[in-house]
């Protein structure tokens, strides 16, 4: 049933979060004081990495700004499933200058055809929780048809 779904692949995002992605305890004042707070500006939120053949390893970079006039620190950042990988900048973000969070997605361990995937973040910034997708299609590795890698 969708509920069930939801309630396991929930569960399971839960599960895989890493404790040490907890924010520093420096990062967790700013977090509770709106003042300290920022602007971020994403260059994308959702990106389409084109048509690739299972067994192909996709990175996609989201690329962010501070826009804003305090630091932006970055944190919980994390991929909706087992089949990405995530990494971000974790040093503070100075005003005006850019971060990054990296996903790498194994299309072995997804399906072939259409895929969804979402990276999680949270963030100093005003506009608090943001949710960046990637999609794509993904070929069965006997394929005939012409990946575009």
């Amino acid at each position: 049933t969708p509920v069930l779904d939801f309630i396991l692949v929930s569960g399971f995002i839960f599960a895989s979060r890493n404790p040490a992605d907890k924010p520093p305890a420096d990062v967790a004042a700013i977090m509770k004081d709106s003042s300290k707070y920022t602007s971020m500006q994403l260059t994308d939120t959702a990106i389409n990495f084109g048509t690739k053949k299972m067994g192909y390893v996709v990175n996609i970079t989201f690329l962010c700004t501070n826009t804003g006039n305090k630091s932006l620190y970055l944190y919980d950042v994390h991929p909706s499933c087992g089949c990405t990988l995530v990494d971000y900048s974790k040093a503070p973000i100075e005003p005006g200058s850019q971060g990054k969070i990296d996903a790498q997605f194994d299309t072995k361990k997804s399906h072939p055809g259409e895929v969804h995937k979402t990276v999680f973040v949270r963030s100093n910034s005003n506009s608090g929780s943001r949710y960046l997708t990637f999609t794509g299609t993904i070929l069965p590795s006997d394929s005939s048809a012409t990946a575009k890698q």
